[in-house]
């Protein structure tokens, strides 16, 4: 780790020039994390409005497989950047501090972590879960954290019976009684519910992570290390880009969709609206962005996030911050977000 910090330093130090000025065209592969919808139109606005390219950047996007998943898949190489559950890089980081990525835009500021019950079953609180069965895709962040979880809610995990689905069962194996219960981010389930005729506010009840003290951050951008060294200005340029099209996002949740649309046109346009908006209100408003800006972390507070995740994981050591997250390519907090809803 002290060799990417101090490569890094010297990286940044040598690509002092404008942005203007950045590589030319620098190619970057960038994964997501899951398959298109609503709240990644910040990503394709970047594309569609020039951003990327005004930065020098030649951005290929690819839809994700969860948001655990993203992590291993810059990890691997296979991807320069990934937008991914930054819970997951903490764990990744404690076991192969060499291989792991480092995230650099806090995009996701609040807990979206629940396991999603039927309302009119008999689960409404963390100890009726024993004995039970709870599904989510193996690359779930809901998934990943629930030892996290059931340490804190009291839970002894090796009661509930944990079992991976294909993404796409998630809703109809719980309405049908398959599962007790089902892992995901709240919106993610909630949306995808409404899409197949669900009415989530009726027939789902959730139990949220961050009810019981898992007050955790989620999805950020995260680079490979060997891609910040050596293309520190494409990582700057690319945040930059990101940062803009979230402020286009912010200020016009229903007209951005309209860029997911182009690429998936057989979305529910106004689910999708629906789900921007929810992300927006619910993901990205912390009460913190208003002292430190859309992209940054708290430390203390992310600090005893890396701590939650090695205690409950049993992790063989713990990160240091700064092999988790960097604020070194960060735009000035004044082009920064500080609020998201009014």
């Amino acid at each position: 780790m002290r060799s990417f910090l101090a490569g890094l330093g010297l990286a940044l130090l040598a690509s002092a020039a404008p942005l203007a000025q950045a590589e030319a065209q620098t190619p970057v592969r960038m994964v997501l994390n899951w398959k298109y919808q609503g709240p990644q139109a910040l990503f394709f606005l970047a594309e569609d409005k020039g951003y990327f390219k005004d930065a020098g950047l030649d951005v290929t996007i690819d839809q994700g497989e969860g948001s655990a998943a993203a992590i291993t898949k810059v990890a691997t190489g296979a991807y320069d950047v990934g937008f991914g559950d930054i819970n997951a890089l903490i764990s990744l980081a404690a076991t192969q501090p060499d291989q792991a990525p480092i995230g650099v835009y806090q995009m996701f500021n609040t807990p979206p972590f629940t396991i999603a019950v039927k309302a009119d079953g008999p689960i409404e609180k963390p100890a009726d879960l024993a004995g039970k069965t709870v599904g989510g895709p193996a690359s779930d962040g809901a998934l990943k954290l629930f030892p996290a979880f059931a340490k804190a809610a009291g839970l002894d995990a090796s009661a509930v019976t944990v079992t991976n689905m294909q993404p796409n069962l998630r809703e109809q194996m719980l309405m049908s009684g398959q599962v007790d219960g089902v892992f995901g981010y709240v919106n993610t389930i909630a949306f995808s519910a409404k899409a197949a005729g669900i009415d989530p506010d009726t027939q789902l009840r959730f139990i949220k992570f961050g009810d019981y003290g898992l007050d955790l951050y989620s999805n950020a951008l995260v680079v490979s290390k060997s891609f910040a060294e050596e293309h520190p200005e494409a990582v700057k340029g690319l945040l930059s880009a990101l940062n803009k099209a979230t402020k286009d996002m912010i200020a016009d949740p229903a007209g951005s969709v309209e860029a997911v649309m182009k690429r998936e046109p057989l979305l529910n346009e106004t689910v999708e609206i629906e789900r921007t908006k929810a992300t927006l209100a619910a993901e990205m408003n912390h009460p913190e962005i208003k002292t430190i800006g859309l992209g940054a972390i708290d430390l203390e507070r992310m600090k005893r996030a890396i701590d939650v995740v090695v205690e409950a994981n049993a992790l063989p050591r713990t990160p240091a911050l700064e092999e988790v997250f960097t604020d070194a390519f960060l735009p000035p907090l004044a082009e920064r977000p500080t609020a998201v809803v009014n």
